[in-house]
Parts: structure tokens; C-alpha cells; sequence
């Protein structure tokens, strides 16, 4: 299962300098977390999780396994892409093709570093891309209820189940608010998903500040922290140069006296994964033994069955049961046998929705 958040931001806001230092990073890292570029564009990279790294060691596991992300370095939108300026279509087509968007805001002063609009102002270059989502999808929408009424009004059903989800998402497009403002009650995310619209997907700010305010933040972040609080959007502050420094450093211990040095406790980068992951309403469980210890994503709410058939499909076509033991209890006990005697080890059912963390073993007949 593969999930995608795109970065996306105004010209020269460390944006590239972002993604080269993400994926530098992972291919770095290789012989821990596996790395592929897809595309010149597209950078595969694991979910820092030091639950597998422990279950690994408990279980003596020959290799181990971390679930991925996927980051799609999105050229830089211009004002007017909406209508085809600059690389508007393509930016917009991008975009429709992630899951969630990672928006990279400049929040640092450097005068030999030009601002497309000649201002440091993140949470104005926050609105002009937001505007130019927004103005694409009341585009889209409008022409598809137009067709959509016409359809309904011939009784169609799926007509009008579309314009029950559209009518309230154009409602709030002409007032200037994003798709995912809009609540259409239980399950909105999935009635919204299947029209593909923009201004619907969830949305990480970035900030990058200079070297020095990397720990703390500075008044330009403060006020993009303001802003996500009141959408409800989250936001990760780092340093591109800092990131792009700690991806030419070969050794961990390097790294971490780096990061010492600078008061920060891990990377940005390490962060912005997390958030990405948790963005998407994703989680983890594992499945570990001498062979193998493994990661797998799956969407929050999904039961047993399905979380089988994420690992093969024969697993959720003959699935029987799954043994189940929560993450904390592996560890602290020391491994699956001491879990099992402690009375630590369930067997859950077809109904069971797994939690995060939970290492699980399928039980199955085909």
C-alpha cells in the first residue's frame, strides 16, 4: 500500500533543498531503512519507528523492515496556476495524484535568497497557494454539478448522492474555505476522496526557519503555528540548510554531536516522516520473528482480516484468527514466548480492529 504527500511551495523556499536533504538522508541510510527514487522527482523513505529496531533485537530477527512514505517534490507553483500560469497544470496535476500535502513556507530573512513576491510573509505565501487550490476545484465542481443536476433531475441516483457531497463543498469554495472545512458527518474523508479534489487533501506546514531558530522557532513560525491551530492543520518546524548539513555526515555518532550541538533531539526530517504518516490517518503493526521483523501501514479503523491482506490477499481470503500482542508488552516481557506466558497474548476475530503497534500472526486456511 503506497502513500504519497507531496511538497509543494512558492519558488525558493527550500523546497528542493527539503526533499534533496530527505532523500540523501535515506539513501544514506540504506543499509537500515531501504531507499528508491522512483522518479528524479520521488523519494521513498522509511518511517522512523524505534519500536521495530527494539522487537528486532528482542527477536534476534535477521533483517528488518520499515514502512515507507513516499515525497514527491512538486514544482513550485506561481500565482495564476489555477488558469495555467507557470506550470499551473502540471502543479495542479501533481498534487491530485498525493495523498496529503507537506507545504514548505520560507520563514527566514536572507537577502541574496530573492521572495517571488519580494516579502517574507509564510502565511500570505500559505494563501496564495490555498487560493489557487480552491479557485481549481470551484472550477471543477461547478461544471460537474451543472452536468449532475441535469442527471438528477432525470432521477438518477448516483447523481444526486454526488451532488449531496458537491453542493456543500461549492457552498464553501465561494466562501473561500477548502473542501476539508467541509463536514458531511461520519465518514466525510471517504465521501469526499473519490472526487479528487484539492483543496480536500490534509495539509503538514513546514517552516523553515534559519540554523539558530531551528530548535525554537522564530516570529515568522509563531504566526503559521496560529494559523494551522485555527484550520486544525498541523505543522513541523525545521532548518533545510541544518537537514542538508546532517544528510553529508557519514557516521550517527557525527549526526547526533551535530544535533547536540544545536539543542535538537533528532532531525526535522525524522519529524516531518512522522507527521506525514500520522497526516494520513495511517498505522503501524508488525509482524516479527527470527527471519523477519516488519512494518506494515494500514489506515486507522481497518480490522483483522484486511490488515492480513495487506501482507497477501490469500491471508485475508482464509483468514481464521490473529494472535495479537501489544507492542509494550513484546518489549517489556522480552519477547513473544514471556508474552504469551504472561497471559499477554490474544487471539482476536474477523470484527478486531487493530491498534497501533500490535504484533500480530495470522492465523489462515486456503
Amino acid at each position: 500500500m503506497g502513500f504519497k504527500c507531496g511538497i509543494v511551495g512558492l519558488p525558493n523556499v527550500g523546497k528542493s533543498t527539503l526533499f534533496n536533504a530527505l532523500t540523501a538522508t535515506a539513501a544514506a541510510e540504506a543499509a537500515n531503512y531501504p531507499f528508491c527514487t522512483i522518479e528524479p522527482n520521488v523519494g521513498r523513505v522509511a518511517v522512523p519507528d524505534p519500536r521495530l529496531d527494539r522487537c528486532a533485537e528482542i527477536a534476534k530477527s535477521v533483517k528488518y523492515v520499515p514502512t515507507q512514505l513516499e515525497f514527491v517534490d512538486i514544482a513550485g507553483l506561481v500565482r495564476g496556476a489555477s488558469r495555467g500560469e507557470g506550470l499551473g497544470n502540471q502543479f495542479l496535476g501533481h498534487i491530485r495524484e498525493v495523498d496529503a500535502i507537506v507545504h514548505v513556507l520560507r520563514c527566514f530573512e536572507d537577502s541574496n535568497i530573492t521572495h517571488v513576491e519580494n516579502r517574507i510573509d509564510p502565511v500570505a505565501d500559505a494563501e496564495t497557494v490555498e487560493t489557487e487550490l480552491l479557485l481549481a476545484d470551484l472550477d471543477s465542481v461547478e461544471r460537474r454539478i451543472a452536468n449532475l443536476q441535469k442527471k438528477a433531475k432525470g432521477g438518477d441516483k448516483e447523481s444526486k448522492e454526488a451532488l449531496a457531497v458537491l453542493e456543500p463543498v461549492v457552498e464553501a469554495l465561494r466562501e473561500g474555505r477548502p473542501a476539508r472545512s467541509v463536514d458531511l458527518g461520519p465518514g466525510t474523508a471517504e465521501r469526499l476522496r473519490p472526487h479528487q479534489l484539492l483543496s480536500a487533501k490534509p495539509i503538514l506546514y513546514v517552516c523553515n526557519v534559519e540554523e539558530s531558530a531551528a530548535a525554537t522557532g522564530n516570529a515568522h513560525s509563531e504566526k503559521v503555528h496560529a494559523k494551522a491551530a485555527a484550520e486544525g492543520a498541523r505543522m513541523v518546524v525545521i532548518s533545510a540548510a541544518i537537514e542538508a548539513e546532517v544528510a553529508q555526515l557519514e557516521s550517527t555518532e557525527d549526526k547526533r554531536d551535530f544535533l547536540d550541538s544545536l539543542g535538537l533531539e533528532e532531525t526535522g526530517l525524522a519529524r516531518i516522516i512522522r507527521a506525514g504518516y500520522d497526516l494520513l490517518g495511517l498505522v503501524t503493526f508488525f509482524t516479527i520473528g527470527p527471519k523477519e521483523a516488519h512494518a506494515w501501514t494500514i489506515t486507522a479503523g481497518t480490522k483483522a482480516p484486511q490488515a492480513a491482506g495487506s501482507i497477501h490477499t490469500d491471508f485475508e481470503r482464509g483468514f481464521i484468527a490473529a494472535e495479537t500482542i501489544a507492542c509494550a508488552d513484546f518489549i517489556a516481557l522480552g519477547g513473544e514466548a514471556a508474552a504469551k506466558e504472561a497471559g499477554k497474548m490474544r487471539l482476536e476475530g474477523r470484527e478486531y480492529v487493530v491498534q497501533d503497534g500490535d504484533i500480530m500472526n495470522f492465523r489462515f486456511n486456503v
